[in-house]
């Protein structure tokens, strides 16, 4: 049927056995579909077997209906398509955040960047409640209550900027592949946090009661080895090596010597093969391949570092790994043994990574130039190194004397 869609013609139309449509006179491809159940909707059709409902006859005004087929009809004349319909297939091609992670991202980053496993769980951990979103249906205000939730329970504002910054990396490598036109992330800027911080090292007092316990727990093992052949003496059973003819009884202790006197990364530490160290010139070179920064550096041992790494070389032979797992294989956790020990030395608040504060620490109060410290620790960049010029001796004290 065909004619003039009026108001007065809308209100006469009534519902038969069969829907049935009415084409406009006026607005071509503009028509009413009346079903069976007496539901009217306004629709535009552009070109055979192709159109689309534009919304209910009574929600949407005649006038707005006949504004939209024009507007469908102009699109599809210009671009072939209305442009309502590309959008509405591009975005119904669009992955969910999830699929794009499985199918495009992770594989990439994994072969791009270190650091896979973290930014994986850190994503699995705290992106839950939007990994099933379209990624164009992301928005940033569903980032911002994200962000906001993680304040909220006591995240401190530099562990939820890492945690954006790992979502921020997913959504700009999908503008860069035009999965996406701009990422959500755009307007939200990272939270305020003190660059410099609290940097955690130790007092002399602390050194010393540090490494008195790893003395005592040398000790002590030597003791728990003797108590054990003799056990196995009384029993004719095959005794275990005397530990007291090594120079250390297991991992630990050169572990943690090696760390203060090179400022090592734990991660570096643990790939850490004997073809990296040179006894001839007395250094120790970090791959890029092992590095945080993919760069390699050069540090040169000091006589404790040398003699620690020399006489555990001498009773460490079976492994390419410097500190080996217990299959032979990379180290991956020394977490217990540390903690035991910081406990035996009543020593509070000091991680593992903290020894590589505390290496630069010392160097800076000794005097080193902070580019040289810079250089010592891989940093890329001198902000990083800068949160130790406080403790350079008496360099501001001299400074603000050449005012008085």
């Amino acid at each position: 049927m065909k004619a003039k869609i009026t108001q007065k013609l809308i209100n006469s139309l009534t519902p038969q056995e069969k829907h049935f449509r009415v084409f406009d006179t006026d607005q071509p491809g503009l028509f009413i579909r009346v079903q069976p159940s007496g539901h009217m909707t306004y629709m535009v059709s552009w070109a055979r077997n192709r159109e689309r409902s534009l919304g209910r006859v009574g929600t949407l005004t005649l006038a707005q209906a006949r504004s939209e087929a024009a507007r469908y009809l102009a699109d599809a004349h210009e671009h072939g398509e209305p442009l309502a319909v590309t959008r509405e297939r591009q975005g119904a091609a669009t992955p969910t955040l999830r699929q794009f992670l499985n199918d495009a991202y992770l594989g990439w980053f994994k072969a791009h960047n270190k650091g896979y496993e973290k930014t994986t769980q850190t994503l699995e951990a705290n992106f839950a409640s939007i990994m099933d979103q379209r990624m164009d249906a992301i928005t940033g205000r569903d980032l911002e209550k994200l962000r906001t939730s993680w304040l909220t329970i006591g995240n401190k504002p530099s562990t939820v900027n890492r945690k954006m910054g790992a979502i921020s990396g997913v959504f700009s490598r999908a503008v860069d592949w035009e999965y996406l036109p701009s990422s959500p992330l755009t307007k939200i800027k990272p939270l305020k946090v003190d660059s410099k911080g609290l940097v955690r090292y130790l007092s002399k007092e602390e050194s010393k009661n540090l490494r008195n316990a790893l003395e005592v727990r040398e000790h002590r093992a030597c003791l728990e080895r003797d108590s054990a052949n003799q056990w196995r003496a009384e029993r004719n059973k095959k005794l275990f090596p005397d530990l007291k003819k090594l120079a250390f009884t297991d991992h630990l202790k050169p572990m943690v010597m090696v760390s203060l006197n090179t400022g090592m990364r734990r991660g570096e530490l643990f790939g850490l093969t004997w073809t990296m160290v040179n006894f001839q010139t007395k250094t120790i070179t970090i791959g890029g391949n092992t590095a945080k920064t993919s760069e390699t550096r050069h540090i040169p041992m000091n006589a404790e570092a040398f003699n620690t790494l020399k006489a555990w070389r001498e009773q460490s032979r079976k492994s390419d790994f410097v500190f080996p797992g217990l299959e032979g294989g990379r180290m991956e956790d020394v977490k217990s043994a540390w903690l035991k020990l910081l406990k035996d030395a009543c020593v509070v608040g000091f991680r593992w990574h903290d020894m590589r504060h505390d290496f630069a620490s010392r160097l800076v109060m000794a005097g080193v130039p902070l580019n040289t410290v810079r250089d010592l620790l891989g940093h890329t960049d001198i902000k990083m190194t800068l949160r130790y010029a406080h403790l350079a001796p008496d360099v501001k004290a001299a400074a603000v004397e050449l005012i008085s």
